[in-house]
């Protein structure tokens, strides 16, 4: 049974009496890593005090990260498990070559110290929904790459999916929904701004050349998004442009193309066959640029031109984030990687 007490002529809130004497029972050992706290029913009769100050209590240790909710069972004390590891939901919306090196790179650095369990809800809100159903309340953090459709009620019930894990549990990796109120952890990329500033790493070679021309597969989720960042560069520096879903029959000498693939070789094997076929030489007089980097990119067409977000930093920061139990905002480094074929 609780040692609980709280005193109405004392000059301390009540609420706040309740959270200094179960911080100070955790703290001392005396309430220990999964000890079951009284309901807040069963806690308000016993001190004669209201529910509505024991939820206040119970919410801001929950916030504080000293108890945990259990959906249908109470409140317990957190901490370690018996294995002494963070148990870590991974959300991913998609498996890709890129979310390997994130998800290496979030394993590595926590090595030994936490165990990941990986799902994959392929951008699908029922199948992320089901993931909560199952897991929520059972992980002590999760780490959500929230790609969605992004038509407005998309958006809305993503939203409203991703709320229901607490903001101190949750990081967002890779994008940001930036609705999303309160403090948690968020490691992203900005796909509107990167693209225009990647591009301006590369604008002595662009404006050597005679045209861009932007190659997007009809169903990039961010197709458009990079597109705004594009049509903003283009127009600050007066670059011709043109769009198009897939490698053109004909070419112009001088030409950059950029392909906004997301797996490996979404259209580079077509284009680098018309390339060949025009007679032009890839490297001298036509150019290549791929969105999103990996390491096999240097052997590619003997060395790969990139635009891409670091996914390497991206996941040791994640990591280091949940280690060192901070909130906030990092932008990921976005660079051009200047290889052979730029």
């Amino acid at each position: 049974m609780m040692n609980l007490s709280a005193d109405a002529s004392l000059n301390i809130p009540l609420y706040k009496q309740l959270i200094t004497q179960i911080v100070n029972s955790i703290t001392d050992g005396t309430y220990k890593p999964g000890y079951m706290l009284p309901s807040m029913n069963v806690l308000a009769d016993q001190l004669n005090i209201s529910r509505e100050t024991v939820k206040k209590a119970y919410g801001i240790l929950t916030e504080q990260g000293y108890i945990t909710p259990q959906h249908g069972k109470g409140f317990y004390v957190a901490g370690s498990r018996e294995d002494g590891k963070l148990h870590i939901l991974v959300l991913f919306d998609q498996l890709s070559i890129y979310k390997q090196i994130l998800y290496n790179a979030i394993a590595s650095e926590f090595g030994d110290k936490a165990e990941l369990t990986l799902r994959c809800f392929n951008q699908d809100l029922n199948l992320f929904s089901y993931y909560l159903d199952s897991h929520l309340d059972h992980f002590d953090y999760y780490i959500v790459t929230p790609h969605f459709p992004l038509d407005k009620d998309s958006q809305y019930m993503a939203r409203k999916q991703v709320a229901r894990i607490p903001n101190r549990k949750l990081f967002m990796v890779d994008n940001w929904l930036k609705d999303h109120r309160g403090r948690y952890g968020v490691i992203y990329q900005d796909f509107e701004e990167d693209v225009y500033n990647g591009l301006k790493q590369g604008l002595g070679r662009i404006r050597q050349c005679s045209r861009l021309t932007v190659i997007t597969s009809q169903t990039s989720l961010y197709g458009s998004t990079i597109r705004r960042g594009i049509d903003r560069f283009v127009t600050e520096y007066n670059v011709p442009v043109r769009y198009l879903t897939e490698a053109p029959t004909t070419m112009w000498r001088n030409e950059v193309f950029l392909m906004l693939n997301a797996q490996l070789d979404w259209g580079l094997t077509d284009l680098s066959a018309k390339i060949e076929k025009s007679g032009m030489t890839l490297g001298r007089n036509v150019f290549i640029l791929s969105y999103n980097e990996f390491g096999l990119n240097e052997l590619i067409l003997g060395g790969l031109s990139t635009l891409s977000t670091d996914y390497k930093y991206m996941g040791r920061e994640t990591a280091q984030m949940i280690l060192n139990k901070q909130t906030g905002s990092v932008h990921c480094p976005f660079t051009l990687t200047r290889r052979y074929t730029f």
